[in-house]
């Protein structure tokens, strides 16, 4: 599901269930990230696979890149591993105004 800014991240502030990933590349990351994101590189292809069936599927990501594309993409391919929940950040960190670490 596409989230507004606001709204993704007013969600994942009340969800108790809520994980923060972060699937940009590690120099990405390393440059600033949303506090608390756990960081998987969508371009590592099947090892991206294998270390998201590693994930609690039960749990509810809040999923997030630089611009949206890569994060829907993800939320994509976590939906058809059977997670239940992946919200997508539209506009990702380049229109991101909340906290960074």
């Amino acid at each position: 599901m596409n989230l507004e800014q606001k709204e993704w991240w007013n969600t994942f502030l009340a969800d108790e269930n809520a994980v923060i990933l972060d699937v940009r590349t590690d120099d990405e990351f390393n440059s600033g990230k949303i506090p608390g994101a756990i960081n998987i590189d969508i371009y590592k292809g099947q090892g991206f696979i294998y270390l998201l069936e590693e994930l609690d599927k039960n749990k509810n990501y809040y999923v997030y890149c630089a611009a949206g594309g890569r994060s829907a993409q993800a939320c994509g391919i976590m939906n058809q591993l059977g997670f239940e929940t992946a919200h997508n950040l539209l506009g990702g960190m380049s229109q991101w105004d909340g906290p960074v670490e």
